[in-house]
């Protein structure tokens, strides 16, 4: 049976294409496959098939990340692709999307640093082990498998051995075989945006006949396992700004309100004195400065234990004030106090407005965490306008970003569930929420019980 298996081994070398070997092949091949029916013996080395096309690139520099160590994102996935790779322990995972079943021809573009090394590569409960032996970038076939459900894939490696510090240096993901001939789906380009992930957002309607809007209510309660590093759940959004809570670190979380400046730029250094956001107020333990990079303008945030499955209030006041300005203030009802807690109150110069376009949103801010899903429930949204009437928002319609738009990532979903309006995003989940798609909760008819006079 060796004699066989070696038989094989050096034929896929050779990808000759002489008859009489190829019969030889096939009498091989069908003598191993009785023997291992037979003996119920699983072969300890994958017998490469020897005819593969592959037909599908996958840059594993937007599509790939280390799931067991987050940390190693930043310097064993960069903008070659896999390089720097030194641990056995990561595990580093390769995703992308097929519209089709049938079989799979994977294989890297890769090379060897100085040495050579051998990589486990896993595929659901399949498990072959490839050599990498050149030091020039080829396309090493690796195995084929069968894809039973069509949606994301996940193509899972591991450092096995290596002669010299690194392990092997991959540039792409090959994929070829029968579910290469329908349409796949990866982030192909702008790889910064695409390993964030798609963000998503509920666009409330806000009831006709509702008058200048001064309030926006609104409820949120992210489920347990739900709260996941860099989130921002953004409950009260506006034309101008946004109001939400969001994961920072393993030790912080924060209650975070921005509001633009009319300044169009992405660095806030360079929004002339009379375009800045001014700070009125804030909370006594509230941050409050600059921001930039997603455009410019002011920032206010309160450090937060917040915890999943606990509902969180949000209240946010928007008003002209004359002179071509409007004031944005925004409060947070804390749970543990039963109070409402002023974060900050910001005035924007150039803009005479009432409350503009309500929503919510959730996005992943950090590229290290793309490949983990998260949902937010957003519970009550309620606007109440100048006269003091409050009026119930029940319907929203569901949207997301360019990266979704483009389908570079698939990974987005929302709409209701459970009576509530909710958000999910990244960790390539296969189900997809139909853009620009209208939902409608149910009404609970409870008006918020909140008295302004007393508000700080």
């Amino acid at each position: 049976m060796r004699k066989i298996k070696n038989y094989l081994l050096q034929f896929k070398a050779k990808q000759t294409k002489n008859v009489s070997q190829l019969i030889t092949f096939t009498k091989y091949s069908v003598a191993l496959a009785i023997f291992m029916s037979c003996s119920n013996v699983t072969p300890s080395v994958e017998i490469p098939d020897p005819v593969y096309k592959f037909e599908v690139s996958i840059p594993t520099q937007g599509n790939s990340w280390v799931t067991n160590n987050l940390s190693q994102n930043s310097t064993v996935i960069t903008e070659n692709g896999i390089e720097k790779w030194n641990n056995s322990s990561s595990v580093i995972a390769t995703f992308f999307k097929t519209t089709s079943t049938g079989k799979m021809q994977i294989g890297l573009r890769a090379k060897s640093t100085t040495g050579q090394s051998k990589l486990k590569v896993r595929y659901g409960n399949k498990e072959v082990v490839v050599e990498i032996k050149s030091n020039t970038l080829n396309d090493v076939y690796v195995a084929t498998f069968d894809v039973v459900s069509a949606g994301y894939q996940k193509i899972e490696m591991q450092g096995v051995e290596k002669s010299d510090a690194y392990f092997a240096e991959i540039t792409d993901l090959l994929v070829g075989g029968e579910v290469s001939k329908q349409k796949i789906y990866w982030v192909k380009e702008d790889f910064y945006w695409g390993r964030r992930g798609p963000s998503v957002h509920l666009n409330y309607e806000i009831p006709q006949n509702s008058g200048d809007i001064k309030w926006f209510y609104n409820e949120v309660s992210i489920p347990k396992g739900e709260d996941v590093l860099g989130s921002y759940f953004m409950a009260n959004g506006f034309k101008e700004g946004y109001f939400g809570i969001q994961v920072n670190s393993d030790t912080e979380r924060r209650i975070l309100f921005s509001v633009w400046s009319p300044y169009t730029t992405d660095n806030p250094s360079s929004i002339p004195n009379d375009y800045k956001i001014k700070l009125l107020k804030k909370g006594s333990a509230v941050y409050s400065g600059e921001f930039g990079n997603e455009g410019s303008g002011g920032q206010s945030y309160l450090v937060y234990n917040w915890k999943p499955a606990i509902k969180y209030r949000f209240l946010l006041k928007v008003e002209p004030v004359g002179d071509n300005s409007t004031d944005y203030t925004a409060y947070f009802f804390d749970p543990e106090k039963s109070n409402w807690e002023l974060i900050a109150s910001f005035r924007r110069p150039y803009t005479n407005t009432y409350l503009k376009s309500p929503y919510s949103f959730l996005e992943n801010f950090m590229t290290e965490t793309g490949q983990l899903a998260r949902k937010g429930n957003y519970l009550n949204q309620w606007v109440c306008n100048t006269n003091g009437t409050w009026f119930e928002m029940v319907r929203a319609r569901f949207t997301a970003d360019a990266t979704a738009r483009k389908e570079s990532r698939m990974d987005y979903s929302g709409g209701t569930e459970n009576g509530v309006f909710y958000l999910k995003n990244c960790g390539f989940f296969s189900e997809t929420t139909p853009l620009d798609t209208y939902f409608n909760r149910p009404a609970t008819g409870i008006t918020p019980a909140i008295d302004f006079s007393k508000l700080p």
